[in-house]
């Protein structure tokens, strides 16, 4: 306060609220989950039922969006690998970890779907064909990059290691990606464009399944890894934290 010809005047409005970034998380979650919410109901609702496939086909829907999802989390595996061979700095080899974390779920789940969907269209669960093979050697890749963290003791030399071996299993997905597109003997059809001459259980779209594919592989690549990555950042901030203080109690 201030006073001006004897009357006190206040020097200073009140400070706007300010909105926290866990505010700003939590409206996030709760629009992506509405969001899946949407997706599914026009995949399982919405879509016209495929006339050659019948109703097993909608689980696309989900297989598709599924791998686009993995695609984007591990694409900030790299980002996060490149970053903390830069800086050092422990937040970008935090980013790597959720997007592996993140990314192997979605790539687990566009494997198995793919094999339920395989079952009545192939007659069989797994057959090693050039794509299918390519999904399962990129999971298995992310696993094991997972296994060499908890496998080595000292963190610098963790995160180090973590880094260049995140880097570099990004070639399994790209591998995956265009492997129906380099490879004529595979029987998985493409997506978009034409199909390998040998595919089995080739896509026709209506304009309904055009919008519901579209839309869901919109939320699967941008909300999902998004929201699932900042909560598992979150977590393992806390469990930097908690690891620094019982290391801080232990030294005195």
């Amino acid at each position: 306060m201030s006073a001006v010809q004897g009357k006190p005047v206040p020097t200073t409005q009140a400070a706007p609220q300010i909105i926290t970034r866990t505010t700003i998380l939590r409206v996030l979650t709760l629009i992506t989950v509405l969001a899946v919410a949407f997706g599914a109901y026009m995949a399982l609702a919405y879509a016209g039922t495929d006339v050659t496939q019948g109703e097993v086909q909608r689980i696309f829907y989900f297989h598709v969006p599924a791998f686009a999802g993995a695609f984007v989390a591990l694409s900030g595996t790299v980002i996060g690998g490149v970053m903390y061979l830069r800086t050092r700095q422990t937040k970008w080899d935090t980013l790597a970890l959720a997007g592996v974390e993140v990314g192997l779920t979605l790539g687990t789940m566009n494997l198995v779907t793919g094999m339920i969907w395989a079952r009545p269209i192939w007659n069989t669960w797994w057959t090693w064909d050039p794509r299918l093979t390519s999904s399962a050697i990129m999971v298995l890749t992310y696993a094991a990059y997972l296994m060499l963290r908890n496998g080595i003791e000292n963190m610098d030399t963790r995160r180090r290691f973590a880094s260049i071996y995140g880097i570099l299993a990004i070639s399994t997905v790209i591998i995956t990606l265009v492997i129906t597109r380099i490879r004529p003997d595979t029987i998985h059809p493409v997506v978009i464009g034409p199909s390998p001459q040998n595919a089995q259980g080739e896509f026709e779209f209506g304009q309904a399944m055009k919008a519901t594919v579209g839309l869901n592989s919109a939320i699967w690549s941008i909300l999902i890894p998004l929201t699932l990555m900042w909560w598992r950042i979150r977590l393992e901030n806390v469990v930097e934290r908690v690891r620094s203080l019982k290391s801080e109690l232990l030294n005195q």
